[in-house]
């Protein structure tokens, strides 16, 4: 079977790029330097294969307050990346089936995250323009599916995290940016200051869970919407206290910033139609998802670390 991957550098697209290819899968992989997506023909050089499936995973966005300091642009950039998709979708690919990323930031945080409340409410405030383009992308392809009889699955994960995260000058999510700064210290001695009071409730999915989950959904479901999550979460502190003992500091030394910038208090979807499909959901323990993470994780971030520091100095010198 051949494939297409957008955003097939990103996190989830080197793992899923990893696992198809494992499948014996033929996998074209879509980075920003192989396609500007914003540009409406970006795709066309890639029309002369027959895809079975298009893995649409690019998006414009990054961890932190990232969406709060660039709503404009994460709607401009972000309309058109997957305008892009779903154009080049029906028009070249008709027969492929769209599997598409949404985000659970598009769902409203006065309800329980169910997907029949996906487009319903507001968005959680803090992710409001990438929650409606996320929405815009899930319309689009009911649209386009309706109109001309193709075939489309949205599927909105929580957190991700596990190897082969890439290190570098983007803002994280929480759960690296939570390891860096704990490698940091380890390494270097630097403060550990966490944003909030650590009392915030987040989940996790382990990046193999779900992309396992994936494939099966795939074969099972079709023109929906479905969320895969872990069926559990836990608060900032916890996942702070399992990483420290893991990577052998003392949690004491953790500075909570209450005034720092927070995110909603609580964020976890709920599994009822994933596991209604699916039966009892594999999930990997929260120790050994972020040993696995860790091993992974701590060379790459020493790595980067050490030549950025170093070119600091010099430059200071």
């Amino acid at each position: 079977m051949t494939v297409l991957v957008t955003g097939g550098s990103g996190f989830l697209g080197v793992n899923l790029t990893l696992k198809l290819q494992a499948r014996g899968e033929q996998v074209v992989s879509v980075s920003s330097h192989d396609a500007d997506l914003r540009d409406p023909d970006s795709l066309t050089k890639f029309s002369n294969q027959t895809y079975e499936r298009i893995y649409h995973l690019a998006a414009w966005i990054q961890g932190g307050d990232f969406s709060l300091k660039h709503p404009g642009d994460q709607w401009l950039i972000n309309q058109q990346i997957n305008t892009t998709v779903l154009r080049w979708w029906v028009q070249e690919q008709p027969q492929a089936k769209l599997i598409s990323i949404g985000t659970s930031g598009a769902y409203s945080e006065r309800l329980e995250l169910r997907e029949e409340h996906y487009l319903s409410g507001d968005p959680f405030a803090d992710l409001y323009t990438y929650g409606m383009t996320k929405r815009m992308l899930h319309i689009g392809q009911m649209s386009l599916a309706k109109q001309y009889g193709l075939k489309f699955l949205t599927l909105v994960p929580s957190t991700l995290y596990g190897p082969n995260y890439s290190v570098g000058g983007k803002r994280m999510q929480f759960i690296f940016d939570l390891t860096r700064k704990m490698l940091a210290h380890k390494y270097f001695a630097d403060e550990i200051i966490l944003w909030g009071d650590g009392h915030q409730q987040r989940e996790l999915v382990y990046i193999d869970d779900f992309i396992n989950d994936l494939l099966l959904l795939e074969e099972q479901a079709e023109n929906d919407i479905i969320n895969i999550g872990a069926g559990e979460h836990h608060s900032i502190r916890t996942f702070a206290d399992i990483l420290c003992d893991q990577i052998g500091i003392d949690p004491k030394t953790i500075q909570y910033d209450v005034k720092g910038y927070v995110g909603t208090k609580a964020k976890y979807l709920s599994t009822a139609k994933e596991r209604r499909i699916l039966g009892d959901l594999k999930r990997t323990s929260i120790q050994e998802g972020l040993a696995n993470m860790l091993q992974s994780f701590e060379p790459r971030f020493l790595s980067y670390e050490y030549k950025r520091r170093n070119l600091e100095e010099a430059q200071n010198a």
